[in-house]
């Protein structure tokens, strides 16, 4: 059949876009699912349910669209492909987006596994990513499959900072500043710390008549001893030749 609205209240009428091609049992299925667990979550949330977005229903292929692999159960039209839901306010309720609320995905999550006997979302395979899949498939001894990991929200910022560090942990040793006047300088002050002319003192200057903003003079590079050379060994001696 032809699911095309479910209706609810005799008047309002919740859309299927597009129009779903199912069985009688799952095309029922669905429409309890609607009336019964999505039109009041719709009411918690202060609206009304408007329409079910439909990704895929009736399509005669194999599983996952692999060619040669077993007839998928929407080969059977016994499956549908579920994106999310629209409410009358105009929200969007994506059911594999990470960024909406948590409890919300985990009470469909909850609704559809009690009703339908696969269902396939985020964690299953990478093809159920941006979906859910529910059928009705019949398994031996009424095994039920349910693989659909509700996701936590990513940060919306990545934290670029380490975190504070615990008020528990022991004290990190920290470097004393070094007093002046015993710095490493020759004249007695800090390393790197120049010294203050007094007052009415001229500002140095260096050998070129330049003052001190002048570039400074390379310094020379330090005396390199000169590489000391093996000594010698003495020569061997050769013995005197002997007489025939």
């Amino acid at each position: 059949m032809r699911l095309e609205a479910v209706v609810i209240g005799g008047s309002r009428r919740v859309a299927l876009k597009p129009a779903a091609i199912l069985r009688c049992p799952m095309a029922r299925a669905v429409a309890d699912w609607v009336r019964t667990d999505i039109a009041p979550l719709a009411e918690r949330l202060g609206s009304t349910v408007s329409e079910v977005e439909n990704f895929d229903s009736f399509e005669c292929r194999g599983r996952n669209r692999i060619v040669g692999a077993k007839l998928s159960e929407h080969g059977r039209a016994n499956a549908l492909d579920v994106r999310g839901v629209r409410l009358a306010s105009g929200r969007f309720i994506s059911l594999t987006d990470r960024a909406e609320a948590r409890p919300v995905r985990e009470e469909v999550l909850h609704s559809v596994c009690a009703r339908f006997t696969t269902v396939l979302g985020p964690g299953s395979d990478w093809y159920h990513e941006d979906h859910i899949h529910l059928d009705l498939a019949e398994r031996r001894g009424g095994y039920r499959m349910c693989q659909w990991n509700v996701y936590d929200p990513l940060p919306t910022v990545a934290p670029l900072l380490p975190a504070e560090r615990p008020p528990e942990a022991p004290p990190r040793e920290v470097a004393e500043r070094a007093e002046p006047g015993k710095g490493s300088g020759r004249d007695g002050h800090p390393a790197g710390e120049a010294a203050q002319p007094q007052d009415g003192a001229a500002p140095a200057v260096e050998a070129d008549g330049q003052g001190s903003e002048a570039e400074p003079q390379a310094a020379e590079p330090p005396a390199v001893a000169p590489a000391r050379k093996p000594a010698r060994k003495p020569a061997r001696k050769r013995a005197p030749p002997r007489a025939s």
